[in-house]
């Protein structure tokens, strides 16, 4: 516990930043919900035909997994708040659509009929019988989707929009269970107090014997100051959004450490020596998510490798010539996507199979091809990443004739804590990772060259470069700065020593006297 204080003393600016960001998101999403879902369970109680085909489709989305649903919106809408939004929107309709089509159907059939008796249309009998007796039941589905939505929101730092979510999925890269208990607390908390306050509009609001009169007027007045709340908030948030966009410039970064070092490194050393505006959207997802972001034009820059870009985004076989590589990336990138490669900052991150010291020592490993004469005894748990790619699990194990006893792909951080908790037997880890020293493994070496060069590059939208020439000079300050002993270290700070990436990357600026 003294660790989790410790770190929310130290960073509970940032924690009051990513709270407020959460209760924006959830917000906004809770209000869509409500604003979209009540009609349509208003519509289907009209037309019982369209019951089926519409609660049936609320279901299917509840059954696709959140991570998937976003991962099938980025290529559409791209990266950032709009995709978090519209995924939690989608998540939340089922319970508000289905309580509020519950509560009008089950609504005794002789009060409508004395309703229509008296001589009230469907509209006024809509309005002032059926929605105010089904009005508990629709706060139940509100109420539901709004604790829902502070859950599913902590995705939202899988696509830079930010909230608590932005803590936990560092804490996992990081192997930081203050990081992760710094963001899943306050979001267990804000969960409850948005329970507790809809809980109180829910029994305030709520359509009682001798309030008939007045609940449909508060009713009405709940919904109308939704509609509202909802129109000036998105109003805003689109309008400053179009404000800035000619002001700034986006860095984004994938997620793990090193890609937080590298992207506050960039965005530091912009901020230093130009008068450009930098916007930090780091922390997205794997290579697919930050390079659909800079294609669609959501970042200006990231950090790339060029074994990644040369196997995963252009689909080539792995090859070990560096020089071939990158000269074919920047060629591709250029031509087909407007993406300019600036000069490597000049360590290679390349793959590494690492092991345990005792299971090194067990079974004599000192090489990938020692790992393939017992692979058939081990597990290995790679990344989810790595167990696809052909640059990764895939083509090893074909190239050295490997066949693992098991796979447990688990992701971030964890798969050192599973290795070292005997969980798994083989991990990938990147050749700089501060963790290989923090777990004192053993990396082995690659001795068919299997693995391709992966080189970090800056890499920049020519329309960026164009509106923004001083960029490159600037950028390309890095060239060479950064070995793989560096980057180890950098890394490890990280890891294990727990200092923030923006404070690492701005003392490894300052002591390279590229800032003051």
């Amino acid at each position: 516990m003294s660790d989790l204080w410790n770190y929310i003393a130290t960073n509970y600016d940032q924690i009051l930043t990513l709270i407020g960001q959460h209760i924006y998101l959830s917000v906004i999403s809770v209000l869509i919900a409500t604003v979209v879902g009540i009609p349509l369970g208003i519509l289907i109680s009209r037309e019982p035909k369209l019951s089926k085909p519409i609660i049936g489709t609320t279901n299917v989305i509840q059954a696709i997994p959140s991570l998937a649903l976003l991962g099938f919106l980025i290529p559409f809408i791209g990266i950032g708040s709009t995709p978090a939004i519209i995924m939690v929107v989608l998540y939340s309709l089922l319970p508000i659509v289905k309580n509020t089509f519950t509560g009008l159907t089950n609504i005794d059939r002789d009060i409508l009929e004395a309703a229509k008796g008296i001589g009230l249309t469907k509209s006024q009998t809509m309005r002032k019988i059926q929605l105010p007796l089904a009005f508990p039941m629709i706060m139940a589905g509100i109420r539901i989707s709004a604790v829902t939505a502070v859950g599913l929101m902590t995705i939202a730092a899988f696509v830079g929009a930010g909230g608590l979510g932005y803590l936990v999925f560092s804490g996992v890269q990081s192997v930081d269970n203050a990081m992760i208990l710094a963001g899943a607390i306050p979001a267990c908390l804000l969960a409850l107090v948005i329970d507790f306050v809809v809980g109180k509009l829910e029994t305030t609001l709520s359509y009682k014997g001798k309030q008939k009169s007045t609940t449909g007027k508060k009713t009405k007045k709940l919904i109308v100051s939704f509609a509202a709340v909802l129109l000036i908030a998105a109003g805003s948030f689109t309008i400053f959004s179009k404000a800035n966009a000619k002001d700034k410039i986006v860095i984004g970064s994938k997620n793990y450490n090193e890609q937080l070092i590298l992207g506050n490194i960039m965005a530091d050393l912009i901020e230093a020596k130009t008068d450009i505006q930098v916007e930090r959207k780091l922390n997205l997802g794997g290579s697919q998510v930050t390079f659909s972001a800079i294609n669609k034009g959501d970042v200006d820059m990231y950090v790339e490798y060029t074994g990644t870009a040369f196997v995963s985004i252009l689909n080539q076989k792995p090859i070990n010539n560096p020089d071939k590589v990158f000269d074919y990336v920047q060629k591709e990138f250029q031509q087909k996507y407007g993406i300019k490669w600036l000069q490597p900052l000049g360590f290679n991150n390349t793959y590494a199979m690492a092991v345990r010291q005792d299971t090194a020592k067990k079974y004599g490993l000192k090489t990938v091809s020692d790992l393939a004469k017992v692979s058939d005894q081990l597990t290995v748990g790679p990344t989810i990443e790595f167990s696809t790619r052909e640059d990764g699990l895939k083509g090893l194990t074909k190239t050295y004739n490997m066949n693992f006893k098991k796979v447990k792909a688990v992701d971030g951080g964890l798969r050192y804590t599973a290795l070292d908790n005997h969980k798994s037997d083989v991990i990938d880890a990147f050749s700089t990772d501060g963790l290989i020293k923090a777990f004192d493994l053993k990396l082995l070496q690659d001795d068919k060259n299997f693995f391709p060069p992966y080189y970090a590059v800056p890499i920049v939208k020519d329309e960026t470069l164009k509106e923004h020439p001083e960029l490159e000079k600037v950028l390309n300050s890095l060239t060479g700065k950064l070995t793989e002993d560096k980057m180890r270290e950098l890394n490890y700070k990280v890891d294990s020593l727990k200092q923030s990436p923006a404070k690492v990357a701005k003392e490894f600026l300052q002591n390279e006297e590229l800032i003051d």
